[in-house]
């Protein structure tokens, strides 16, 4: 028999694939969680703890996406915008040049500014400023509050000293 009961719809094939990567990533997660000790001490959370947390979301979306795609059946799939998807990846490849150099904030501005132009928001003179805001506070955050240092440049080094 195929397809759903009484619809004469054939199952997302796609659907069950991406189920079956979700759940055997989810079932790895686990397996390599139960090799890592569980010493939560009072609080009762250690370094297994994510891993299974995480591992278990996954199984749970692999188990509704193969519902979903039984259910539903195979969608028409919206062509892609090579031209958004060159915004994206050119900013990631900015991202990573200008890292070390400039530092995690700038670098951070020029990835937001690309991805809001591969979302039609070509306005640099406002996407710019707006990424670098979220990028220094994200580093404030990270750098401050968290303790852990992200790559910092000079304007890093101007604001939040040396």
């Amino acid at each position: 028999m195929t397809g759903t009961p009484g619809t004469g719809r054939r199952p997302d094939g796609a659907a069950f694939i991406i189920a079956a990567l979700l759940i055997g990533l989810g079932a790895v997660l686990f397996w390599d969680a139960m090799r890592l000790p569980q010493d939560g001490g009072y609080a009762g959370v250690g370094p297994a703890s994510m891993p299974r947390i995480v591992g278990g979301g996954l199984i749970v979306l692999g188990i509704v996406t193969a519902i979903t795609g039984y259910r539903d059946g195979p969608r028409r799939v919206p062509p892609q915008r090579l031209g958004a998807v060159g915004w994206v990846l050119g900013g990631l490849v900015l991202q990573l040049l200008l890292l070390k150099p400039q530092g995690f904030s700038i670098a951070a501005a020029l990835l937001c500014a690309c991805t809001a132009a591969a979302f039609g928001k070509r306005n640099l003179a406002l996407t710019l400023p707006l990424g670098l805001v979220f990028a220094l506070a994200i580093y404030a955050l990270f750098d401050g509050v968290l303790k852990l240092n992200l790559p910092a440049g000079w304007l890093e080094t101007a604001i939040f000293g040396g």
